[in-house]
């Protein structure tokens, strides 16, 4: 999708392996990657991809011909030309976008809500619960005027800000550390990663 100066994938990024004779299969969207060579595609009706690195990610862009989007390119995304505090608008409307689960798949998988839970934020098993990470553009309505969808909700997203920032939200928080759009994670290095965290890719537009 056009936005402004540059260019952003339309729905939160998937991934795919890529082989040894160029060729590609699917990755489960459940598993970090780890030293796997995969990139990212933009599908509507696939799973997105969590369990995800800010460096996996910013190498699962670069190997699609992206990049991850930075602070800046992500914001003016959500808000929009009207500076939209969420992507539909400026007043917080329920079930829009996918926001709202009642309780946190860690307690809800481990059927505790000790502290310890929040140490297995990595099992793979927590984005398969029910009423959990929708499927790329299931929200019709989280999206914005330009045409992007699930900026607010459904997984963090990650920015090519090198200290470690993703942005959005997911499927259990957007209020937290800002409302929508305005919502903001800085407490981890680009090396963390555990169900929540998700991203999409960016371009330069194309030169005439």
């Amino acid at each position: 999708v056009k936005v402004a100066t540059f260019c952003m994938d339309k729905y939160e990024a998937s991934l795919v392996e890529i082989l040894s004779n160029g060729q590609t299969r699917p990755w489960s969207p459940y598993f970090n990657p780890g030293n796997t060579k995969v990139k990212a595609v933009s599908i509507k009706g696939a799973v997105p991809q969590g369990y995800i690195n800010g460096v996996q990610a910013g190498k699962a862009c670069k190997a699609a011909g992206k990049r991850l989007c930075t602070d800046s390119e992500w914001l003016r995304a959500c808000r929009g030309t009207a500076n939209n505090v969420y992507p539909y608008g400026n007043s917080r409307k329920t079930k829009v976008c996918n926001d709202s689960r009642s309780l946190h798949p860690a307690v809800d998988y481990f059927k505790s809500s000790a502290s310890w839970v929040f140490s297995r934020i990595q099992h793979q098993c927590l984005n398969q619960l029910p009423n959990g990470l929708a499927r790329s553009g299931d929200y019709s309505g989280c999206v914005t005027k330009e045409g992007v969808h699930d900026l607010m909700g459904n997984l963090h997203e990650w920015t090519s800000n090198s200290t470690g920032i993703f942005r959005g939200g997911d499927y259990v928080d957007t209020y937290r550390n800002g409302n929508g759009c305005l919502y903001r994670t800085t407490a981890h290095n680009t090396l963390h990663w555990d169900y929540s965290t998700g991203f999409r890719c960016c371009a330069d537009l194309p030169k005439p």
